[in-house]
C-alpha cells in the first residue's frame, strides 16, 4: 500500500518496482465489481468539464472505464488506456452493450504513446492518482493535453472515507519508503504544485460518492475479494495480523457509516478537478 499521510521522503525511489507491485495488486480480484458502482463520478465531471460532441478525450488509468462510458455517450471520440488488460476488456464489454465507438489501448500513465497536444480533454476518475511518480503522471496529463483544452479529475481526499481506508492498511502494511501518498492528488494545494505552471485556471470542488451495501460484512466480502488493494493487504499478512486489520476497518466503516441500521451508506469525500491548459 502507499503512505496516505502528507510526508514526503528523501529515500530513492525504486519506481519499476513499486509500480510491478501496484499493477499486481490491481490486477487480482475484479476491481469492475467496484469500479462499476462508481459511475455517476464520470457522469459529474464529463458536466463539469462541459464536454462537447467530436471533441477527443482521453481517459488515463481509466479502470473498467466508468468516465470512458460517460464521454462516448456525450458523441465524444474516447480513446480509454489503463495497464491492466483485464480491466479494458472489463470496459470493452461494457462498450459492446452500449453500442458505443471507443477505442482502448494497453498504456502507462506515466509514460503515454501519444503525441504532445494530442487531446482536446485528458481525464481520470480515482485511477492516475495512484501512480508512483506522481510528477512524471501530471506531467504526461499535460503533455498529451492541447491548449485551451482541460485536464479532468476525481480524486479521494486524504480525510475522506477511501483516503482513511489506505491510512488504516498502511498502518498494518507499510507503504514503500519515499513513495509520496495518493491522496495527495486530493488537496488543492498538491494539484497546484503539479499544474498551475501550464494552467490557465484550476477549478476543485469537494465532492461525495456514496458507497452503499447491504451490511459492514458484504462491503467487507466485496472488497476482501475484489479490489486488489485490500485483498492483497489481507493476503500478505498472518491471520492474527488480519483480524486486527479487519477490526480496525470495521471500526473505520462504523465511524463514517451514516445508515442507522444495518446498512452501509458511507459518503467519502473526493476532489473534482478542471484544469485549463495554458
Amino acid at each position: 500500500m502507499l503512505d496516505t499521510t502528507n510526508t514526503i521522503s528523501k529515500v530513492p525511489v525504486d519506481f519499476t518496482a513499486v509500480k510491478a507491485r501496484q499493477q499486481g495488486a490491481w490486477s487480482s480480484g475484479d476491481y469492475a465489481v467496484v469500479g462499476t458502482t462508481l459511475q455517476i463520478v464520470g457522469e459529474e465531471l464529463c458536466e463539469a468539464l462541459d464536454l462537447r460532441a467530436g471533441q477527443r478525450v482521453l481517459d488515463v488509468a481509466a479502470g473498467n472505464g466508468n468516465i470512458t462510458l460517460a464521454a462516448a455517450r456525450r458523441w465524444c471520440d474516447v480513446t480509454s488506456t489503463d495497464y491492466v488488460p483485464a480491466l479494458l476488456e472489463r470496459g470493452q464489454e461494457r462498450a459492446r452493450a452500449e453500442r458505443l465507438n471507443i477505442t482502448f489501448r494497453e498504456a502507462d500513465a506515466e509514460a503515454l504513446p501519444f503525441q504532445d497536444k494530442s487531446f482536446d480533454a485528458v481525464v481520470s476518475t480515482f485511477g492516475v492518482m495512484f501512480t508512483p511518480d506522481h510528477d512524471r503522471a501530471a506531467g504526461e496529463l499535460i503533455r498529451v493535453c492541447k491548449s485551451g483544452g482541460k485536464i479532468g479529475l476525481a480524486n479521494w481526499t486524504p480525510e475522506g472515507f477511501i483516503g482513511q481506508l489506505f491510512k488504516t492498511i498502511g498502518k498494518h502494511l507499510p507503504p514503500p519508503a519515499g513513495v509520496k501518498s495518493p491522496a495527495l492528488w486530493g488537496t488543492r494545494a498538491r494539484i497546484d504544485e503539479m499544474f498551475s505552471a501550464n494552467a490557465s485556471s484550476i477549478k476543485v470542488a469537494q465532492r461525495h460518492f456514496v458507497f452503499r451495501y447491504r451490511s459492514p460484512d458484504h462491503w467487507l466480502e466485496i472488497f476482501k475479494g475484489y479490489y486488489g488493494p485490500v485483498l492483497k493487504a489481507f493476503a500478505a499478512l498472518e491471520p492474527a495480523a488480519q483480524s486486527a486489520l479487519e477490526s480496525d476497518i470495521r471500526a473505520l466503516l462504523s465511524h463514517f457509516n451514516r445508515s442507522g441500521d444495518d446498512a452501509v451508506i458511507i459518503p467519502s469525500e473526493y476532489l473534482e478537478i478542471v484544469c485549463t491548459r495554458r
